[in-house]
Formats: C-alpha cells, sequence, structure tokens
C-alpha cells in the first residue's frame, strides 16, 4: 500500500499523505514522499500541494522502530528525512502545505518546509519531542523561529505546548485559516492561483529568502539584484511590465495577467 502518492492535474502537482488516521513518518512512508519529490521535481508542474487523506495532515513519526536502533543508524535514519524535507524546500516552485487535525513532530516539520500553510480550524500543530528528552530533529525548531522568533520558539519546543490553527495564523505559522468543511476548496483555489503566476518571479523569491535565511540581509543584498537580472530577459516579465505600462498610461490598475511560467 502506498503511504505518500504524487499527482497532478495540469501544471499543479500534489503530493498525498495516504496512510490515515495518523499518517505516521516511517520508512515506508520516506521511500514514498522520496519517489514523490523526485517525480515532483522532474515534472514541469508550476505548483506543489502538499494534503493527507483522514483527519490529521500527520501525527509525525514512530517510536517503537527507533528503540533498536544504534545512534549511527538513528542518525542514518534522520539524514534521510532531512534531505527530502530540504528536498521540497529545494523545488522551484511555490509549495503549499493543506492542513487539518494534527501536525505534530515531523508532521509539523514537514508543514514548516512549505511557503504556504494553509490550516484549519481543527488543525493543531505540536512539537512533541520533548516528550522523549528529544528534539526536533527535521529543522523544526529553526524553521519555527524564522516565523515566530526564538522566545515563542523556545516555548513551544520546550514545553511542547500545542498550536491552535488560529494561533498559528495570528503568529505567522500558517498563511491562510480556513474551516474545516472549505479547507481543500481554499487550498485548490491558492495552487491554481500560483500556478498561472509569474513561476520564475516566484522561485526567484523563494531563492531571495532563503539567502536571507541563511545570511541575513546583508547576504540578500549581496545577491538581490543578480537573482533580479535573471528574471529581466523572460517572457513573463516583458509581459508583465507592458500590463502595467499600458494601464498606468490610462491612470488604471493592471488587469490581471496569466503568466506562462517562462
Amino acid at each position: 500500500m502506498q503511504t505518500v502518492r504524487f499527482e497532478r492535474e495540469g501544471t499543479v502537482g500534489r503530493i498525498v499523505l495516504a496512510s490515515p488516521p495518523y499518517n505516521r513518518i516511517n520508512g515506508d512512508f520516506a521511500i514514498g514522499l522520496r519517489d514523490s519529490v523526485r517525480e515532483a521535481g522532474a515534472s514541469d508542474i508550476r505548483v506543489l500541494l502538499l494534503s493527507a487523506e483522514g483527519p490529521n495532515f500527520s501525527m509525525g513519526g514512530g517510536t517503537k522502530e527507533v528503540l533498536n536502533l544504534s545512534v549511527n543508524q538513528f542518525r542514518t535514519r534522520l539524514t534521510v528525512f532531512n534531505d527530502l524535507f530540504r528536498a521540497i524546500e529545494g523545488l522551484r516552485v511555490p509549495t503549499v502545505a493543506a492542513v487539518r487535525g494534527m501536525a505534530w513532530g515531523g508532521g509539523f516539520e514537514l508543514a514548516l518546509s512549505c511557503d504556504f500553510i494553509v490550516a484549519s480550524t481543527s488543525a493543531t500543530f505540536k512539537c512533541v519531542e520533548v516528550a522523549t528528552a528529544m528534539i526536533p530533529v527535521a529543522g523544526g525548531i529553526q524553521r519555527l523561529c524564522e516565523r515566530v522568533g526564538r522566545s515563542r520558539a523556545s516555548r513551544y519546543a520546550m514545553l511542547g505546548e500545542p498550536i491552535s490553527g488560529e494561533d498559528a495564523l495570528r503568529q505567522g505559522i500558517a498563511t491562510h485559516l480556513v474551516p474545516d468543511a472549505e479547507l481543500e476548496t481554499q487550498a485548490k483555489e491558492l495552487v491554481e492561483q500560483l500556478a498561472v503566476g509569474p513561476t520564475r518571479s516566484y522561485a526567484a523569491t523563494r531563492t531571495l529568502l532563503k539567502a536571507w535565511s541563511g545570511g541575513g540581509v546583508p547576504l540578500a543584498d549581496a545577491v538581490m539584484l543578480d537573482i533580479a537580472m535573471d528574471l529581466f530577459d523572460t517572457d513573463d516579465c516583458k509581459r508583465g511590465f507592458l500590463n502595467k505600462s499600458a494601464a498606468y498610461e490610462e491612470g488604471k490598475l493592471p488587469p490581471p495577467i496569466v503568466f506562462s511560467g517562462r
């Protein structure tokens, strides 16, 4: 049985966590996610949606299967998941996680690997690792810190307090909050909007944000114009400037434009 699968509809790709009700992160999950990320990366999709079957996004990793691992085996296992989550961050398209129910432990970290998190009102996010005297080991602390700051990241990682969908939106963890029954519809609307947007501009924005994450404002400033120049000769950029110029000549706002991604 596939625990993770890749689907696509036109230029919209979708990775589905397909082992409800908890979508646990284990060895089979790693194989499915690896294959799905490879398919996504090799395709011509323009946006990727991560979603889950059942009432929960993911409860995170199991504990039984790690009890008999040596330190080296445990590290190797974690390296696999870190590489997969970083591969999602390395895709050249926007990424969206649609979260309902539990996004705990590694499930929380997987959601944090995405550009957008659309949370339903039933969503809860939680760093559960402190209960096993461990830390989040797939990049969760540092990515949570980027979104909420050091003091709140310390609170959630050390105390293991759950974060509701409402709190996640207010603190900047989630980008959207919707009623549970509307999660699929709202996530679909967002990815369809991104799928007809300026894909290369989105990729450049992601690259610049990664530079900021690695070296702060000075590094982002240093690479910003090089990144922008790569966009200037694109078809989308030329059409965008023409569209804006024509509208401004008439004192109007530019009308919506469907970009080609080139």
